[in-house]
């Protein structure tokens, strides 16, 4: 494995890589929710390909100064992690590599970015958007890994590369969740031990929505009700979207997706559910179901 800190050395390491060349990028404190992704990168690569990796713990889409601080940082597991799963280049730049003091050009998007996380994180997508360009471009991928736990990102990712004509595949990988259903996330190791007992909580309310058969207004209702009932939560959003866009639905559509943010404490947990495509009111259309 090349462990690279320079943006010159990584240009010359990936002109010279053997392709195809997939690109997993992170922002660090790896898991086994990564080690699923880059396995899936593998895969995409095969033997001969190469599979990158970046860490790099992105100072312009964090809202919070006091966040950014509290961002676990567990740089040498990380690199033992990607070295073990047979990462070829791992890209660790610090801030001041990727970004020039005066920096004043970043990249936005400004319709998928609107509602859920966006509304409430200011300037995240914006920052989001800037470094995946950044590496995009750097790294010049065939394709990228995505976890689908982070669904907004991954479709405003989509529409990035679709707008800005990027020659890159993006590879949705599943949701990785703990033994007791939470999703799996670099921040879950800030919880406290009663924040982490009952954290597992969110998926379980997410699996009665699905199982929900009333209308969206009415299952998210519910959902609300339930994500309430979780000792100490504080509730960001709740809301059912489109599978490709994630943007409020009226109605369920052939594929829809409940999201969902909360707080336990001071950290901010998401998650996800995809919803049957066929429900009995299908063809129904019921209230706005944008509950943030």
């Amino acid at each position: 494995m090349r462990t690279l800190k320079k943006i010159s050395a990584l240009r010359t390491e990936c002109g010279k890589a053997v392709r195809p060349l997939v690109l997993v990028p992170t922002m660090g404190a790896l898991h086994v929710g990564h080690a699923a992704l880059i396995r899936r990168a593998r895969q995409i690569a095969g033997e001969e390909g190469t599979v990158a990796a970046s860490i790099f713990i992105n100072p312009i889409q964090f809202n919070s100064s006091k966040d950014l601080a509290l961002y676990p940082r567990l740089e040498v597991a990380d690199r033992r992690l990607c070295r073990e799963l047979g990462v070829d280049i791992l890209f660790q730049p610090s801030a001041k590599e990727m970004y020039y003091e005066d920096c004043s050009v970043f990249v936005e998007e400004e319709v998928l970015s609107r509602g859920l996380c966006g509304a409430s994180r200011a300037g995240h997508f914006r920052g989001m958007c800037t470094v995946v360009a950044k590496l995009f471009n750097l790294f010049a991928p065939d394709a990228a890994v995505f976890g689908a736990k982070d669904y907004q990102q991954l479709a405003i990712v989509r529409r990035m590369v679709r707008d800005l004509n990027f020659p890159i595949r993006i590879i949705e990988h599943p949701t990785m969740r703990e033994k007791d259903g939470l999703a799996m996330s670099s921040r879950n190791i800030r919880l406290s031990p009663e924040a982490r007992k009952v954290a597992p909580a969110i998926y379980q309310a997410l699996l009665r929505a699905k199982a929900n058969t009333g209308s969206p207004h009415q299952v998210l209702k519910k959902l609300r009700r339930d994500l309430e009932l979780i000792p100490g939560v504080r509730m960001d959003y709740v809301e059912c979207v489109p599978a490709i866009s994630p943007e409020s639905a009226t109605h369920w559509l052939q594929s829809t997706v409940i999201a969902v943010a909360v707080f336990l404490g001071e950290v901010r947990l998401i998650d996800n559910i995809r919803i049957p495509q066929h429900r009995p009111n299908s063809l129904k259309k019921a209230a706005n179901c944008s509950q943030a």
